[in-house]
């Protein structure tokens, strides 16, 4: 039965995509939803930009297996991200009516620079969306009883997400994400109810005074430069590397006003931040109901803890729930950060280099739409080789951000605030931060400094020399 109402609900999301598909008529609509969609929406995919496999399985995995520091680049990174996002950079990017951020990068620099960066913004997501695709065939194995291998899961949860995005486009994100939304916010909350009325739990304050009692609440570093670092650097690969990411851009920027992407964003990451405790608690709970269980898992996969406990210590009613709501997380966040690098490499690099009289907007939606496919094959494949290496879910994610921190952060901050940023300036940021992190990724991995934080300061002395040496 629980089969059955989770194949249920993957044919009624294929169906929402499909009739969001009757709202596309030209690539614009296909990638910003045509700039139409009121506050709520937007809060909703704001909200649901990080909200995925991460949250409910890897971040308390994290939680357990370390401690509450160990979450720093996500939740805490990720937050930072989308609150600075829409502080600092919606409006002034709404403002210049754009379709894709790359856009932004041929505007204020050139053709180069935009391809570039293009490139490295959708490069950035193949770890991203292969972390949810993951995430989705380990679902599918633990509701089949292992009948569904998670490589056959990963496969399954690829078509699925696939499909609804192919046809839908930004519109089809918009609408499935308000439900999955609806059904992540209620369910969860229902859920820690149920958990909290059990009598091994009783609420709340016990699942916290256990947890601060094992040390589970020690944030901050030891005083030791090497750890400092390493802290810092885990906040900003995520609170800015995924600054400049398309997914983030589009969901603001689809907003019906200006007013909608700014506050639509900082509200949907404040309630990110917040709502991410709810699948920890979820999590540590399980450990004070059924420790062996836990134990057992936690050997194997500490992913596996929440869901496990879900399908054995609670009713059929709430499992359908929360695998309900975790598949709404999961493919909510696929379908965006799937839409994003497609629309990117199709608007920005692909388009670049087709002769202009030949692109128009239907070919346009159609070149988008071959990306989308193109994209999710490489998906699939890199999902399937991140098992055979036993990437986790949070190791996938945090690793994602790296390139675009050393190389894209920098440009897009001084094209917005910095009038004296040049294309010289821009190609030496590129060039330096890129070639820094790379070199040292393969040289001192391990490094007190780590790779992409040196990336970024490398990248940022690239842009203030070349952009003196271009006023001379």
């Amino acid at each position: 039965m629980l089969i059955g109402f989770v194949v249920l609900y993957l044919v009624l999301s294929i169906g929402i995509g499909l009739y969001a598909a009757t709202k596309v008529h030209s690539a614009a609509d296909y990638i910003t939803a045509g700039r139409s969609l009121p506050m709520v929406v937007v809060i909703a995919m704001v909200f649901a930009t990080w909200f995925g496999a991460e949250t409910v399985l890897g971040i308390p995995a994290t939680f357990l297996d370390e401690n509450l520091g160990g979450t720093i680049s996500d939740p805490f990174g990720a937050s930072l991200a989308l609150i600075l996002f829409g502080l600092f950079f919606a409006r002034p990017l709404y403002r210049m009516k754009l379709i894709t951020l790359g856009d932004f990068f041929r505007q204020r620099y050139n053709r180069a620079v935009e391809v570039v960066i293009s490139a490295a913004i959708a490069l950035s997501y193949l770890g991203w969306v292969s972390a949810q695709v993951v995430a989705l065939g380990l679902v599918f194995s633990v509701l089949s009883d292992g009948l569904i291998t998670q490589p056959q899961g990963i496969v399954i949860g690829a078509a699925v997400v696939m499909l609804y995005t192919l046809f839908g486009g930004m519109w089809s994100v918009a609408l499935t994400t308000l439900v999955q939304m609806t059904v992540i916010v209620v369910g969860l909350l229902w859920i820690s109810k149920l958990v909290g009325d059990m009598p091994e739990i009783n609420g709340i304050a016990p699942v916290v005074e256990h947890a601060t009692a094992a040390g589970k609440f020690e944030f901050w570093p030891p005083l030791e430069w090497a750890a400092v670092v390493t802290f810092i650097a885990g906040l900003l690969t995520m609170g800015l590397g995924s600054i400049p990411q398309q997914d983030v851009f589009q969901r603001a920027n689809a907003g019906s006003s200006e007013r909608i992407a700014v506050w639509g964003t900082v509200i949907g990451g404040a309630l990110y931040f917040v709502f991410a405790a709810v699948p920890i608690y979820l999590t540590y709970s399980a450990t004070l109901v059924d420790p062996a269980m836990t134990a057992a898992v936690l050997a194997d996969d500490a992913q596996l803890v929440l869901p496990t406990f879900v399908k054995t210590h609670l009713p059929l009613y709430a499992q359908i729930v929360f695998y309900g709501a975790l598949l709404s997380v999961i493919m909510s966040t696929a379908s965006g950060t799937l839409l994003a690098p497609s629309v990117t490499i199709s608007e920005n690099i692909i388009k670049e280099f087709m002769p202009h009289h030949r692109m128009s907007q239907k070919r346009l939606l159609w070149v988008t739409r071959s990306v989308v496919v193109v994209f999710a094959v490489l998906v699939v494949f890199y999902s399937l080789w991140s098992l055979q290496t036993e990437t986790s879910i949070h190791q996938m994610v945090a690793n994602a951000y790296k390139i675009t921190l050393a190389c894209a952060f920098v440009p897009l901050v001084a094209g917005l605030y910095w009038k004296r940023a040049t294309n010289l300036g821009a190609g030496l940021s590129i060039v330096l931060g890129f070639g820094c992190w790379i070199a040292m990724e393969f040289i001192a991995p391990d490094a007190a400094l780590p790779p992409q934080f040196a990336g970024l300061i490398a990248s940022t002395l690239g842009m203030v020399a070349g952009s003196a040496l271009a006023a001379k």
